[in-house]
């Protein structure tokens, strides 16, 4: 079970002895965390919990605290952090407490790995959880976020809007539910989150940057381009952010191009293509300007830019994009 449907199927934490949740997002082991009786800033009296980093922690001292019955009548929980060494070295002892765990106890493992095919990983399935705890990326990430929006603010998100979100503040969970968060607040009673929306909220001065960056290679402004690729640089935005939002805007400028060769209507392209307002004109100057043949391979040039930027070049990134902005800029 992965950890985004953990929290969707359980408002209260299940009665188990042992919980295991492996993965690298620590944002989703946290929320879980959060649920586990003890471990919350609220946590009830009757709740006894030891937190043990992975290193410093002794199999037999872990299983006497599980296994000790309080006169009181404490709920035991034991935390083991950064687990995956103490697994390794007491696998054996590990199989033998979760085959009689105890009653009152709840043993909880925070790993990296977790292969389900070992003796251990089944037995936990069997009587305990198992939570993948891995991230979420490219469209998984968005549609989580489509849902959330639904789920728990009540709010339509469409997916290309929630594309937006995540190039804009990148692909940490943590960071990206703190926009979303930003965005109900602003949109207040409206049902629906717009691009708009998200353009005024995530980012900040990013946004702007960002934008004017995209405008000047459209316009033909390299100057201006480069300037804004490096001070987006400079803030710590990685390359392969700003292909993101370099690639969110000139894709509908491809996509009006094609349907531009079937109606020869170059603005109702660009309107079907989600291109509104002002920057119509601007949109088609550019189309005009660049040429038929060249703006006909805006998707290829971007497509290969992606592929440079994940391992396909040795060329360094930052290169990479200024390269495609002259490219595209023609």
């Amino acid at each position: 079970m992965h950890a985004t449907e953990f929290l969707k199927k359980h408002k209260t934490f299940p009665e188990i002895p042992v919980l295991v949740l492996y993965g690298s997002e620590r944002y989703l082991k946290l929320e879980i965390l959060r649920q586990v009786p003890g471990v919350a800033e609220d946590a009830a009296d009757d709740v006894a919990l030891t937190r043990v980093a992975g290193k410093d922690a002794d199999l037999r001292s872990v299983c006497d605290e599980l296994l000790t019955v309080s006169m009181f009548g404490d709920m035991r929980v034991v935390l083991i952090e950064d687990a995956d060494e103490f697994v390794s070295a007491n696998r054996a002892g590990l199989e033998k407490y979760v085959q009689s765990p105890s009653g009152s106890g709840l043993l909880v493992l925070d790993v990296k790995s977790w292969p389900k095919n070992t003796r251990l990983a089944k037995a936990t399935a069997g009587i305990g959880m198992n939570v993948e705890c891995g991230e979420l990326t490219g469209a998984a990430l968005c549609k989580w976020l489509v849902a959330t929006a639904k789920d728990d603010h009540s709010k339509q998100l469409e997916m290309q809007t929630a594309q937006l979100i995540v190039q804009l503040a990148g692909d940490n969970l943590g960071l990206v539910l703190q926009e979303l968060e930003k965005l109900v607040s602003l949109v207040g009673d409206a049902e629906r989150i717009t691009p708009e929306d998200v353009t005024r909220v995530v980012g900040g001065w990013r946004i702007e940057t960002t934008w004017t960056m995209l405008d000047a290679i459209r316009d033909g402004h390299m100057d201006k381009a480069f300037e804004c690729l490096d001070k987006l640089i400079l803030a710590g935005d990685a390359p392969q952010k700003i292909l993101g939002g370099l690639t969110f805007t000139f894709r509908k400028l491809a996509e009006a191009t094609e349907r531009a060769r079937q109606t020869r209507d170059v603005k109702g392209s660009l309107k079907a293509a989600g291109i509104y307002g002002p920057a119509i004109g601007a949109a088609e100057a550019y189309l005009k300007r660049i040429g038929f043949a060249r703006a006909s391979r805006i998707m290829q040039m971007l497509v290969e830019a992606d592929a440079n930027m994940k391992g396909g070049s040795r060329v360094d990134p930052k290169t990479q994009l200024e390269v495609l902005f002259v490219q595209l800029a023609s």
